[in-house]
């Protein structure tokens, strides 16, 4: 797959934010290679890993924007599995990887079809009122 990118860095910050730790899943379909993750069943691409990495950012940070200013961010998590809770120390706490496997179509598609590396990483996630 080429030159791999580390995935340790914080990809969003806000205000106020909590960091969760998941998985993103990196493969190749098409010539392009894909930064997926299951989580929150978002994706970047692009021809390297960095160039898909900086597009995973973007549709990252639109997806959280757009859903919070719409109002159904905490909806969008807990339709994705994610657990909502008001503890200050842990308020969000993602699905598990066999969770996400069992109810999300393309995951499994990607899981079944493409070989893929799984990296651990920090995401920021916003605490909205």
């Amino acid at each position: 797959m080429g030159k791999q990118t580390k995935f340790s860095d914080t990809i969003i910050t806000n205000k106020v934010n909590v960091k969760v730790n998941t998985s993103v899943i990196i493969f190749e379909e098409d010539g392009a290679q894909i930064v997926y993750c299951p989580a929150l069943d978002v994706s970047g691409y692009g021809n390297d890993e960095a160039e898909a990495y900086e597009s995973f950012k973007i549709v990252l940070h639109e997806f959280i924007h757009y859903s919070i200013n719409k109002g159904t961010f905490y909806e969008e998590l807990k339709r994705m599995g994610w657990q909502v809770r008001k503890s200050k120390t842990k308020p969000i706490l993602p699905p598990s990887m066999s969770h996400i496997l069992s109810n999300n179509d393309n995951f499994s598609r990607i899981f079944n079809t493409f070989p893929f590396r799984k990296v651990n990483t920090t995401l920021e996630m916003p605490v909205v009122a």
